[in-house]
């Protein structure tokens, strides 16, 4: 759910004391199965908000309707001001910060504002390059996420021109700062990085959710097999001495560095999508390091000095 409708919903609560999905769903202008998501996302979230079947039932915050958040204790407070303050940069999201702060018990402010400080998210690379969806197109994926309806959307996948194709959004993901949305094809599940997003169209027709779905169970399906793509061949050689860093930043965890050998030099083992990749990835540390096998990579080494020479060698 949104930021600035979970400040709402959570406000809304407090001064109503005990509400209904239709309340909820004519106060922040969304449909009644868009109430109702928001408030069990609330209540899966950690937030002490409990629902009340039956003739005068409804939702309400545990403590009942006061003028602070009585049911966030200290830690809970904090943890969720750690969470939204590195992506307060965005003006909606910091006007929904300081709304929730004042809705703190007094006591608890303090330790919130400094929660909010003590982190920052850079949506740039080092090459200075967005590696995150434009707002437009992240708030109208977690729009249709929650809406549960279908999208056009246009995506550019890696060595290729944008296309389009329609999609049933089911999740949104981040792995190591990169965001994704887990959506169903007509050839199974996929995760599509937002970055490559390059236009969003609701349909206006349902999405589609499989039976059981469940997103965390789902990601981790669809992350392992892009993991595996990225291990799928293991390269082993040696390196000479100071080189390990180098390699390091290359491959990460992709890497096992080896014993010392009888040289002095270090063997070592490095996993990738392709002998080839793997090869092009070497070719800059030259002398440095040694493949051993397989003898794809080495083969691929070769044609790649092959060419350096002929390109910027001696005449």
């Amino acid at each position: 759910m949104r930021a600035d409708r979970l400040v709402a919903l959570l406000l809304f609560l407090q001064v109503r004391g005990r509400v209904t999905v239709a309340e909820v769903a004519a106060e922040l202008e969304v449909a009644e199965r868009t109430a109702r998501r928001d408030l069990e996302a609330l209540a899966a979230a950690g937030i002490p908000v409990y629902s009340q079947r039956g003739r005068g039932g409804g939702w309400s915050l545990v403590g009942g309707a006061r003028t602070d958040l009585t049911g966030l204790t200290a830690d809970e407070s904090r943890a969720l001001f750690l969470l939204a303050g590195p992506s307060s940069s965005s003006p909606g999201l910091r006007t929904a910060l300081r709304k929730l702060v004042r809705a703190l018990p007094t006591t608890l402010r303090p330790d919130a504002e400094a929660a909010v400080r003590a982190g920052i998210a850079d949506a740039t690379d080092w090459s200075r390059t967005a590696v995150t969806a434009d707002e437009p197109q992240l708030g109208a994926l977690q729009r249709a996420v929650i809406d549960g309806v279908q999208v056009r959307m246009g995506y550019a996948a890696p060595g290729r021109s944008a296309g389009e194709r329609t999609v049933h959004p089911l999740g949104l993901a981040s792995k190591a700062g990169v965001s994704y949305l887990v959506a169903g094809t007509d050839g199974g599940l996929r995760a599509f990085r937002l970055s490559r997003v390059t236009s969003v169209e609701p349909t206006g027709e349902p999405a589609v959710r499989p039976d059981g779905f469940d997103l965390a169970t789902a990601w981790r399906s669809l992350a392992a097999v892009m993991e595996d793509r990225m291990h799928a061949v293991t390269v082993r050689g040696r390196a000479e001495p100071g080189a390990e860093a180098v390699l390091q930043r290359l491959f990460g965890g992709r890497l096992r560095i080896g014993p010392v050998l009888a040289d002095g030099w270090t063997g070592i083992e490095m996993d990738g999508p392709s002998a080839e990749v793997v090869a092009s990835q070497l070719a800059g540390l030259g002398a440095r390091v040694e493949v051993l096998d397989p003898p794809g990579t080495r083969a691929r080494l070769a044609e790649l000095a092959a060419e350096l020479a002929a390109l910027y060698g001696t005449p």
